[in-house]
């Protein structure tokens, strides 16, 4: 099972945060322009947060708030569980799944170097899994 360093080397780099400051409005058109689902939220170099298309959802549609008018610190989720790159990608599923959270910071000696969504870690699940059933195949077949 890969390590979550290995599977950062796989990935685009584009690490996407933002402040707390920001207008909600400003995060969720960030969201689209990259086609993603959570935007890690740094202030002065720290993880201080993430903001994800459920807050939004839950905080602001949901109860009628306006998107301009607020800040990602108002609806951002604080409690961030994270990795490091040491951790296993197994590990990384189990927390994921336990937590019910999809998007997975990865800190290095507390700077962040990476995020992992659960659809990476899926993926790998499945390359593993394939490369698992090729190999049993072959043994099979000699």
């Amino acid at each position: 099972m890969k390590t979550v360093r290995q599977l950062l080397a796989t990935k685009d780099s584009g690490l996407r945060t933002i402040s707390s400051a920001t207008r909600v409005i400003e995060a969720l058109k960030l969201m689209a322009l990259h086609d993603i689902g959570a935007l890690l939220v740094v202030d002065d170099g720290k993880l201080v947060g993430i903001l994800s298309e459920r807050d939004y959802a839950r905080k602001i549609a949901l109860v009628g708030r306006s998107s301009s008018d607020v800040t990602v610190a108002e609806i951002m989720t604080t409690k961030v569980t994270s990795v490091g790159p040491g951790q296993t990608v197994d590990d990384c599923m189990q927390l994921m799944t336990d937590g019910r959270f999809r998007h997975l910071p990865v800190l290095d000696e507390g700077r962040l170097i990476g995020v992992l969504s659960i659809g990476d870690l899926v993926k790998e699940v499945i390359s593993d899994q394939a490369a698992v059933i090729q190999h049993l195949e072959s043994y099979i077949q000699s």
